[in-house]
């Protein structure tokens, strides 16, 4: 066997990987969202949900998961690494008709940033050119 042909043999055995990435916003996403500045969130649950004893208090979590996720909860906070906070899911309504309009309106350009600059017009070096960041600094 020819080297071409062995390595053209070894890739079919490697499974095949797509890189899929979805944001907040998004259809399909499911995670942690930020509520602070958006209108309060409709519930699934009106207490939060907590799997195990938390070690110190940290701040309740605002998550949508799909409905599989929230019935056997304790099988799938780890994922999101809840299992010791508090939890309140939001309803799936509430996230699509409140919280994704509210999100593309303050995040329009999603996360490109195409041509804009910093409100410090006296520093040019943190910028956005076209899909470039130039600087150290961002402020988001």
């Amino acid at each position: 066997m020819t080297a071409a042909a062995l390595v053209a043999a070894s890739l079919t055995s490697l499974p095949s990987q797509a890189g899929v990435s979805i944001s907040v916003g998004e259809p399909g996403f499911y995670g942690q969202i930020d509520i602070g500045g958006y209108p309060q969130p409709q519930l699934v649950y009106p207490q939060p949900v907590i799997v195990q004893p938390a070690v110190t208090v940290l701040p309740p979590l605002y998550l949508r998961v799909p409905p599989g996720h929230i019935k056997h909860w304790d099988r799938y906070c780890r994922g999101y690494g809840a299992c010791g906070r508090q939890v309140y899911f939001v309803r799936d309504d509430w996230y699509n008709r409140v919280y994704v309009p509210h999100y593309r309106e303050y995040h329009h350009d999603n996360g490109r940033h195409e041509g804009w600059k910093h409100e410090r017009h006296d520093d040019h070096r943190d910028e956005w050119h076209g899909d470039e960041w130039h600087g150290d600094r961002h402020e988001h």
